[in-house]
């Protein structure tokens, strides 16, 4: 029985961390344009924003959080703001140049300290994410759960986090990946921006 309940919490975090979302969409883009190191470094940050709140659900902080309907508008509004600011860099791409396109980018320009931190805080403004772990949390733990089944379930999760969005990282960052940025980059950068565009304000005035 506690295999099974293993088995559902692990595929309903594959498909909650692996579906197309802002964390994924922004490794993919700067893997993209700015190569594999830089999209690690983001993806490494993210992957240390669910990790924590992965935490905080087992502890059973961000199911006390989630009660407080004003820390989560915060985090909502912050979260659609920074989503908001990358659908703007992701417009101003589409409508550059390709000469404006050789100069260092941010990313280009940023050290791996700065790219984690902007990774961790896409993860950590995303009130969906803290929602999302509570319900793994309810999926995968019972009344007789023990610190035992929470810690597999944080092992587990941690594991596939790893692997999905490093995974992103890799596989964005190949070669035909590149060539294809480089034939298609305003459409790339313009779809970007939609989805960005689309996702901040739907943080912005949609109610959780």
């Amino acid at each position: 029985m506690l295999a099974d309940q293993f088995i559902i919490v692990f595929t309903a975090y594959v498909i909650a961390a692996g579906s197309p979302g802002p964390s994924n969409m922004r490794i993919m883009a700067v893997a993209m344009k700015d190569g594999r190191g830089a999209a690690l470094a983001v993806a490494s940050g993210v992957v240390s924003g669910s990790i924590f709140w992965g935490l905080m659900a087992a502890t059973g902080v961000s199911a006390i959080l989630s009660q407080y309907a004003q820390a989560l508008v915060i985090l909502q509004m912050l979260g659609g703001l920074y989503l908001l600011y990358l659908a703007f860099k992701a417009g101003k791409a589409a409508l550059s140049s390709d000469k404006d396109q050789l100069r260092p980018t941010d990313e280009q320009k940023a050290t791996a300290a700065t790219l984690y931190k902007r990774g961790l805080l896409m993860h950590l403004t995303n009130p969906k994410s803290i929602l999302a772990w509570i319900a793994l949390m309810t999926l995968g733990l019972g009344p007789g759960s023990s610190s035992h089944t929470v810690l597999v379930i944080l092992a587990g999760c941690a594991v596939l986090s790893v692997t999905i969005f490093c995974g992103y990282a890799i596989v964005f960052s190949t070669a035909p990946m590149i060539r294809l940025y480089r034939r298609a980059r305003r459409w790339i950068e313009g779809t970007l921006a939609v989805f960005f565009g689309f996702a901040g304000l739907k943080l912005l005035l949609i109610r959780i």
